[in-house]
């Protein structure tokens, strides 16, 4: 399906042909993405049992490697899901894609993990005898410069980050309908992406990425109950904090939201993306204001860094 007219994404990013001969690791194979197969009996295809992380090769190096390996293995546990890699092999897998591929830089690994095949497509866990069904997915991937000159535009949906006992929003789950759904029901609304609250009504994050937004030079996003433990947020309320930017873990509000003076996504693939509109309402200049571009500035310089 082709895009709506005008419309963006956080992960939109320029064509490549190189992409159309991707080599594809498959449980210990690396083999043509037209090759690459799972089974129709895999938990994570069935049921979306499956833990993954999204990680940026920069400079020949995984981007904050350790982070992105130390919540894999924490998911891992956390569902009960033995991975059977260690830490060093499933690093040796990303590195093996990457080199099968010649790839060094603006490149976006997916690693996936699900439970494995079943013997029966029901949805008791002990029917996935097998071991784990390990995919890395690996793309020439450049963030578009155009959506930080345009931003994107939120809308916001009814559809909400649940409580942990439902279903853990800090888990980075294959189970993402609540997600897509609130991502369909924004582009439905002709916007790009969904702005998701909290179950008690406060701004919280998208349907694909953490929200902060900016008032009088202070720098606000939720308080992390509610959503994706992300790394690039992390990195974000970090260095506003070393660099004597005012940073706000805190609830707030539409009605703070509409009135801010910036606002910004982040995520693994696109850093910082900045927030053009929200509900009808422009933002700032909408597009990136001076704050935003300070942030990219310093992450962007951060990533040099731990990958230099």
């Amino acid at each position: 399906m082709s895009k709506p007219l005008n419309s963006n994404s956080t992960h939109d990013a320029a064509a490549d042909s190189r992409n159309d001969e991707l080599m594809i690791y498959v449980n210990g194979a690396i083999v043509h993405r037209a090759d690459a197969k799972v089974s129709v009996y895999d938990s994570g295809f069935m049921l979306g049992d499956g833990i993954w992380e999204g990680i940026r090769l920069y400079n020949g190096k995984w981007a904050f490697l350790d982070e992105h390996m130390d919540r894999l293995y924490e998911a891992a546990k956390a569902i009960d899901l033995d991975v059977r890699l260690t830490r060093d092999q499933m690093i040796g897998a990303l590195n093996d894609t990457a080199d099968a591929n010649n790839m060094h830089e603006n490149v976006h690994a997916r690693l996936m993990v699900t439970r494995g095949v079943k013997t029966k497509p029901f949805q008791d866990p002990r029917l996935s005898q097998s071991g784990p069904t390990i995919v890395v997915i690996m793309e020439h991937s450049a963030p578009s410069e155009d959506i930080v000159k345009h931003g994107i535009r939120l809308h916001t949906v009814p559809i909400h980050r649940g409580l942990p006992m439902t279903q853990d929003p800090k888990l980075n789950s294959h189970s993402k309908l609540n997600c897509i759904l609130a991502g369909i029901h924004a582009q439905k609304a002709g916007a790009d992406e969904a702005l998701m609250l909290d179950p008690q009504g406060f701004a919280n994050t998208t349907n694909s990425c953490n929200f902060f937004i900016i008032r009088k030079g202070e720098v606000w996003t939720s308080t992390g109950d509610y959503c994706m433990n992300g790394i690039t947020r992390k990195k974000v309320i970090e260095l506003c904090r070393a660099n004597g930017i005012p940073m706000f873990e805190r609830n707030f509000s539409l009605v703070d939201t509409y009135g801010a003076d910036e606002a910004f996504l982040t995520g693994t693939f696109g850093a910082q993306t900045p927030v053009a509109e929200i509900d009808g309402r422009t933002i700032g200049n909408g597009g990136a204001g001076p704050t935003t571009l300070t942030i990219r500035r310093l992450y962007k310089d951060l990533v040099a860094k731990d990958t230099a």
